[in-house]
């Protein structure tokens, strides 16, 4: 999970060495932190949200072949 997160992120940014992505992982869910350079940030999110929409929806259908709930939270 914590790839397939730096690599969509990675290739959305325009400072592609200033993104990080920590997994904290729990029981049966985990929490994706990712964190990107302040001028990124637009980028990563996406008008209305819907770009940070479609990185959530990705992941979490990769997630349900683990049987784990995964949340993407942007900082």
């Amino acid at each position: 999970m914590k790839e397939l997160v730096e690599t969509l992120a990675k290739a959305l940014v325009d400072h592609p060495d200033m993104v990080t992505v920590d997994l904290i992982e729990k029981e049966k869910s985990c929490v994706i932190e990712l964190r990107v350079a302040q001028d990124d940030m637009g980028k990563v999110i996406g008008k209305q949200g819907r770009i940070a929409r479609a990185i959530r929806a990705v992941v979490k259908a990769a997630a349900t072949k683990e049987h784990k709930k995964v949340t993407v939270e942007i900082i």
